[in-house]
């Protein structure tokens, strides 16, 4: 997903209450994001046709394809945290 701090203006002479406010909000926007994208990727790959409830097997399958993206999610952060402290 695309870092919406490269669009930000630079941080000299502005108020730092307005900063944490902006970095909130992209932090807000970037888990939207993802979230929107989980919903997607799980809905296309569980999901046959829509009925008024889940069936076992498709509650199984949408469970099961959360954790397997939030751990790769998880997965790719801790790394992408390692090269960036030089380990």
């Amino acid at each position: 997903m695309a870092s919406f701090d490269s669009k930000l203006p630079s941080a000299e002479g502005v108020d730092p209450e307005l900063q944490s406010f902006i970095q909130m909000e992209t932090q807000r926007a970037q888990f939207q994001g993802q979230v929107h994208k989980l919903t997607d990727l799980c809905w296309e790959q569980c999901v046959d046709k829509p009925r008024d409830k889940l069936d076992s097997r498709t509650e199984t399958c949408m469970s099961n394809c959360v954790e397997r993206f939030i751990d790769t999610s998880l997965t790719i952060a801790n790394r992408f945290q390692k090269i960036l402290q030089g380990n």
